[in-house]
């Protein structure tokens, strides 16, 4: 049976990736930090639907869970979901630097290291995938200040970069971007969700739903439902100096001008 490793896997998009890959029939390993809660979840998905689930307890920001993990990926899975990240809500000036660097090292570095993990073993046997999860806050500057945004342009980038240089040995690496989503992700940074309308948001179980789709079509990029594509379509065609606007900087045009 197909293996797939998930991390991040306890909660939100993880578990949905959880779910729909255990009903599509695949084995599982399991990445999260909290154990008890991570097997838990674990034996759910083992009495619903008769897979092989396997735990690895880890924190993907630490040396030592990252090293844990790769070795792992090392002896070969079918499918690397790089779902694990983090946000903040505090300005770049005023944030903590350990805190910023927990985020860097879980949003980019874990995402680098497993997937340059995992990939020798897919090459090799000629078949595999990777989905990295992203956002389609890496797109534009959607939030002054904030190296979150920053963190997703960058994986998004790099999962097109390698899926370049790996389809045609037959493995496949996506990036997948979603919108505003209901998931524990806004509590566990402290954001509010009151701001957004709730039409603007989505549903983890349409996210991992329409990213298993493109990624069984070859897509590179995924961004789920129509709103959000039209969104990225025009953080990527519209000018800068209104972008700078509407992300609250009013002095975006003088910035813009020298460049």
């Amino acid at each position: 049976m197909p293996t797939a490793l998930i991390t991040g896997a306890t909660a939100g998009i993880g578990a949905e990736f959880a779910r729909q890959l255990a009903h599509d029939g695949y084995d599982l390993v399991l990445v999260a930090r909290d154990a008890a809660r991570l097997e838990s979840f674990a034996e759910g998905l083992r009495t619903e639907h008769g897979r092989v689930v396997e735990v690895l307890p880890a924190d993907l920001a630490e040396e030592a869970g990252c090293s844990t993990v790769a070795d792992r990926l090392a002896e070969g899975v079918d499918l690397l979901v790089n779902n694990a990240g983090i946000g903040l809500n505090t300005s770049f000036v005023k944030v903590d630097y350990a805190d910023e660097r927990r985020m860097l090292r879980l949003n980019v570095e874990a995402v680098l290291r497993l997937t340059h993990a995992a990939l020798p073993h897919m090459v090799a046997q000629g078949s595999g995938g990777v989905i990295n999860v992203s956002s389609v806050a890496g797109f534009g500057v959607l939030s002054p200040g904030s190296t979150y945004s920053s963190s997703k342009a960058w994986v998004t980038n790099f999962s097109q970069s390698i899926a370049l240089s790996v389809r045609k040995r037959g493995v496949h690496v996506m990036s997948l971007c979603p919108g505003f989503t209901h998931t524990e992700f806004h509590d566990r940074a402290g954001i509010s969700k009151k701001g957004q309308p709730s039409w603007s948001w989505l549903s983890a179980e349409q996210v991992v739903r329409d990213g298993l789709r493109d990624f069984r079509r070859g897509k590179l990029v995924s961004i789920p439902s129509v709103k959000y594509k039209v969104s990225v379509f025009l953080l990527r065609h519209l000018p800068s100096t209104l972008m700078y606007r509407l992300a609250g900087d009013t002095r975006g045009k003088s910035r813009d001008a020298g460049t």
